[in-house]
C-alpha cells in the first residue's frame, strides 16, 4: 500500500513538465489556479495516477481537490 509521500512524489513527477517556468511545486500548489491545468489535464493526471498505482479514483472526489496536498491525501484515504 503506497504511503502519502509516494503519492506526493508521483504527483510531482507528473506535474513537473506542466509547471510554469520558475514555479516551484509544493504541497500547497493549486492545480487549477497556479498550474493552470485544464479539466482535460486534470483527467490525464488522474488517469496516470490510476495506472501507476493500479487503483480507481472516483470522479466525485474531484471537487474536493484544489492542491497537490488535497490530491495526495485523497489518494491515501482511498487506498486505506
Amino acid at each position: 500500500m503506497p504511503e502519502y509521500s509516494e503519492f506526493l512524489e508521483r504527483i510531482f513527477e507528473i506535474l513537473k513538465p506542466l509547471a510554469k517556468k520558475g514555479l516551484l511545486l509544493n504541497e500547497d500548489t493549486e492545480l487549477v489556479t497556479e498550474l493552470g491545468l485544464t479539466s482535460l489535464q486534470v483527467m490525464e493526471l488522474i488517469e496516470q495516477i490510476e495506472d501507476h498505482f493500479d487503483m480507481s479514483i472516483p470522479l466525485n472526489i474531484l471537487p474536493d481537490i484544489r492542491t497537490v496536498h488535497d490530491l495526495a491525501a485523497q489518494l491515501e484515504k482511498l487506498d486505506s
